[in-house]
């Protein structure tokens, strides 16, 4: 039998004193789970404009040296510039960006946090008028080049502008984009929120059909803290009114009529014609919205043109940023912009996420 170990009086001291469960002496109290009013300080420094148009005023925040090349961004559904882009700007690798570029975040009428609602006589711009203010943007900043950031609607709304002036793009990065007008199924959904949202606000249905627009199905399973918290902006930071102008303007979108025709064939004269800058059409492998890229990108040059599909996500922007970022860095560098910094921080972040099981999907057509 060995034999007991021996302990020296003060070990023994420090033995006796010290509790048979440690835990039994901690009590945690006033535990609650916290969501931040705003997303990010990066962008709550920005400086903030109201631009002038044709179809009433623009919200715009500008972030970053305005001698640096322009990107426009424009939000999804539901959603304003912050709530939509300060997770992603925050990132670091996005950070770097600054030191290369300066983003022009646009929000549309009546969207922005804490809007008034907008008057009952108010005619809320189409899509197409909503294309068409990006022009008085660019004039307002004196910008004769942009290189587009889009989500969902925005996404439509700046594929929309560069088709109709392609001289002032540069180039686009597309996320979850449509290209068609509504289906029945989308366009009688979205009819009766934007009824709700005007007789009722914010009901748990509007809500419900949001979250599926932007997480597809069972987001609680992937990221439960973020679901609470943009269950708590459509909840507390949305205008329902102004939303639901918004809703309906995008149902009754028409189509953006692109057509890949390639030269020479019958008509190709007279056909629609494609984009015609270079364009990174992206979407996540569990959002809703794969089927309406795919569409899209058989309307494309497959020559400028390239679709992503990043798995394990719906919402690409806050699920994988470190892949959308890395994505968004090579498209800039293969057109020719100079991303050193960002490239520096890429290099960092993709050593540090190397061992993730996360894969892009890359396909060119």
């Amino acid at each position: 039998m060995p034999s007991a170990p021996t302990h020296t009086a003060e070990e023994a001291h420090l033995l006796g004193t010290m509790p048979v469960d440690p835990m039994d002496d901690i009590e945690l109290r006033s535990v609650q789970l916290q969501f931040p009013n705003a997303r990010g300080s990066i962008l709550e420094a920005c400086e903030q404009r109201r631009v002038p148009t044709d179809k009433g005023d623009v919200h715009v925040a500008i972030q970053g040296d305005t001698a640096k090349p322009a990107i426009i961004t424009y939000h999804d559904l539901g959603l304003n510039y912050a709530t939509s882009f300060a997770g992603f700007f925050n990132f670091p690798v996005m950070r770097g960006l600054l030191e290369n570029f300066c983003v022009y975040h646009v929000t549309a009428p009546g969207q922005e946090e804490g809007a008034p609602t907008l008057p009952e006589d108010y005619v809320y711009p189409t899509m197409d008028d909503l294309a068409a203010q990006l022009l008085f943007v660019l004039s307002h900043f004196g910008l004769k080049s942009v290189i587009g950031f889009g989500v969902g609607a925005g996404a439509n709304i700046l594929a929309r502008f560069a088709h109709a002036h392609p001289d002032k793009v540069g180039a686009l990065c597309l996320i979850n984009c449509v290209s068609t007008q509504s289906g029945w199924i989308e366009w009688g959904y979205q009819s009766f929120n934007a009824r709700f949202l005007r007789t009722k606000g914010m009901t748990q249905g509007v809500i419900d059909y949001l979250m599926w627009h932007h997480f597809g199905r069972n987001p609680e399973e992937r990221n439960h803290d973020l679901v609470q918290m943009y269950k708590q902006h459509f909840e507390r930071g949305v205008n329902p009114t102004n939303l639901a102008m918004l809703i309906n303007a995008y149902i009754h979108r028409n189509d953006l009529h692109l057509a890949r025709t390639p030269p020479g064939t019958p008509g190709s004269e007279t056909a629609a014609t494609t984009l015609k800058m270079p364009v990174i059409n992206i979407t996540g492998s569990l959002s809703p919205h794969v089927d309406d890229t795919v569409t899209f990108n058989g309307r494309l040059d497959p020559t400028n043109s390239s679709w992503m599909k990043i798995s394990d996500c719906a919402l690409v922007l806050e699920e994988q940023p470190a892949k959308l970022a890395e994505a968004f860095r090579l498209f800039l560098q293969g057109e020719g912009y100079a991303v050193g910094t960002l490239q520096k921080l890429a290099r960092k972040i993709s050593s540090v996420s190397r061992s993730s099981s996360t894969q892009i999907e890359l396909t060119v057509q």
